[in-house]
Order: structure tokens, then sequence, then C-alpha cells
């Protein structure tokens, strides 16, 4: 089981698709951001046409990218993601949706901040799940990294950059979770950015603006600069809909010895406004001492919470303060796991009538009928 250590970013500089913003990828101890002020009708289709070609999506003929798609790399790549999501949509994402529709209506329609600590760039099912989220605020140890310039890169360059994006894919498209050590390796080069952007032109989203920012040491988001938490912020617009909408990736250490190093975050999450908190995936990182504060700041600040048995024990959550509502079935974690057993929560799922049915698979055991959901809605 590991621990979350302290990391560096591992960034390279480049120049971005839009030819009048200019973006210099930071590392902690060299930073140079330049950003565009507004974002505008141009800016917006050259990053919602790179987030379609990145996922396999056809863009229009007027497109700074359509050229590219009469070549045999492209074909490919979009052949395979097309072929992939046909089948996870069909198998997995139409039953979340339905799912999502019945048991989290109520959350959706206040339209939450949805925080999803130890998500790698799982912006699917955080927007599956709460689609009418008005803010995402994702958090993990990957980089942030850079959107490749397509435009600048020889056929074999865009071969071998898309061939990334399809390797690292694998794990969410057939398991619903992206593999910790895996994303060490994947996403060591090109960080956590073309899978945002990857998912967003999937799940039919415009990209308005995409922004490097930090939070400063007043826990107060700002244009990054050397010694702030690093992340990214991307203004969005579901097709359709009027009103934008945020996304936030953070790179940063969530163990107790990684807060200590950056108080401001730990501050910053305190701000966030009732938050509904998602937690799949997570390692069973806060069934440990060392990731004690963070887990005390969810259960403090959260309005609701949705997870897996990954998340947080069964026990921290005192009949007084949650209503708790379980869903599928819980025997024991996956054998990496097999130490993070809960007997009071295999209990609940024999002894309890009111367990509801779960018709997906989601989590470390991603089989239907083995997975397990857990809904917290706070009194």
């Amino acid at each position: 089981m590991r621990k979350d250590q302290a990391f560096s970013l591992v960034l390279a500089t480049f120049t971005s698709l839009v030819p009048f913003l200019t973006i210099n990828l930071f590392t902690p101890n060299s930073v140079q951001v330049t950003l565009a002020a507004e974002s505008d009708p141009a800016t917006a289709k050259r990053w919602t046409d790179t987030a379609k070609f990145i996922a396999g999506m056809t863009v229009d003929a007027d497109s700074h990218l359509a050229q590219f798609q009469q070549t045999s790399t492209w074909q490919n790549h979009q052949q395979f993601i097309d072929n992939a999501w046909s089948q996870l949509d069909s198998q997995q994402l139409t039953q979340v949706r339905k799912w999502s529709e019945t048991e989290l209506g109520a959350i959706n329609q206040s339209n939450p901040v949805l925080f999803y600590p130890f998500s790698g760039p799982d912006f699917l099912y955080a927007y599956t799940f709460f689609p009418q989220a008005k803010e995402y605020v994702l958090v993990g140890l990957e980089p942030i990294g850079s959107i490749p310039s397509f435009t600048e890169l020889s056929e074999a360059e865009k071969d071998a950059k898309l061939m990334e994006i399809r390797n690292s894919l694998h794990a969410i498209l057939q398991w619903s979770f992206f593999r910790t050590n895996d994303m060490k390796v994947d996403m060591a080069q090109q960080g956590v950015l073309p899978y945002l952007f990857l998912f967003l032109a999937r799940t039919n989203n415009q990209i308005l603006d995409v922004e490097y920012v930090g939070v400063d040491q007043d826990a107060k988001i700002q244009k990054y600069v050397e010694g702030m938490v690093p992340g990214v912020r991307i203004t969005f617009i579901p097709q359709g809909e009027t009103d934008a909408k945020t996304l936030y990736y953070f790179s940063t250490d969530l163990s107790d010895d990684g807060l200590a190093k950056t108080p401001q975050f730990l501050a910053f999450i305190k701000t966030l406004e009732a938050p509904v908190t998602y937690l799949k995936a997570a390692s069973y990182l806060m069934y440990y001492d060392y990731f004690s504060q963070i887990r005390n700041a969810i259960l403090a600040q959260s309005q609701a919470l949705l997870q897996d048995d990954s998340g947080m024990p069964v026990k921290h959550f005192s009949e007084t303060d949650w209503e708790l509502t379980f869903y599928g079935t819980y025997t024991a974690p996956i054998p990496l796991f097999e130490n993070m057993y809960q007997p009071d929560l295999r209990a609940i799922y024999q002894n309890n009538a009111n367990i509801k049915p779960l018709n997906f698979g989601v989590g470390y055991k991603f089989g239907v009928n083995e997975s397990n959901l857990m809904l917290g809605i706070k009194k």
C-alpha cells in the first residue's frame, strides 16, 4: 500500500494552439505563465476542436485540425476511441446516468460544487454522476501537463502522442478508474490535460477558456506564480445550455505531510461552498491516520458524499450527523487491499433489508453485482 509523497512536476514549455496565446508551463522552481485575457469564440473553437481531435471526434472543415483527419494516424485513433466509447456508453455510462437521475436527482438540482480528491483526471465519472454541478474541483498527484501542438508535430509524433492517450485510457474504459501506478508513468510527460480535454469533448461540452492558476498563501485562486499550489481552470459549457461551468484540477499531495507543506490548500478546501464529495478507487488512503486532515475536512465540509468502500470507513459517519444509504454488495476488498476489510460494513450489508440494488460496476470491484456505493446526506 503506497503512501502519497511529495513530488516534482516534470513539464515542458510549449506553444499553445491559439496563435495569440502563449503558455509556458511551470516547474516548482522555474515559473513563467502568459495567458490570454478574455475567451472569445475563435479561441473557444480552437480549444474545443483540439479536445475533439484528441477524443477522436470529427471537427468542421474550417477547423485548423481538419486536414489531419484524413491521415491514417487520426483515423485509427478515431476508430479505437469510437468503438471503446460506444461499448462504455451502452454497458456502463447509460446505467450510471439513469442511476444518477433517480438517486442523486435532488443533489444535482442544487447545482453543487463537486469535490473529487484522489481523482486523477477522472472528470468522466464526476460529470456522469453529477452533471448539474456548477463547479468541479479535482485533486491528484499527477502533473497538469500540456496539450500537444498537433499542427507542429510530424505524423510520427502525432501518432506517438495519440497512442499514449489511448494506452492510458485502457483502465478507466475497462475498469472505471485510472490505476495509480500506471498514471505515474503514463502521465509523467503529457500530464492530465489531454484526458480532461478528451472527457470534456466526449461528454458534449464546449471549452471556452483554459488558464493555469494556483492557490496562494491566502487560500485564494490566482494566476499561477511560483510558490502556489499549481492548478488549471477550464471554463466550459454543456451543449445546448447557456450557463458556463468551471473545472479545476490541482496537482498536490493530500497526505498530512503534504498538507503541512501546503496549509493554504487545506484552507482552500475549507472555503468550498457546501460541496458534494465524490470518492472512487481512492486506494483506502483515508483509512490511515496520515490522511486524517483531508478526511476530517471532507466530513466537516460536505453537505453530501458519494463513495465506494475505498473512500472512508463507515465508522467515521455518525448516525447523529449523517443519513446513509447503501447500494450494491460488499463482501471484501480486492486482494491488494484485503487488510482494509470492514466487518461493520459487512454487517450492514448482511443485516440491512434496505440495501438498494446497483446495476453497474464501479471502483476496484468493477463487475456488475460486485460493486458498492454509499450515499451520505448531512442531517
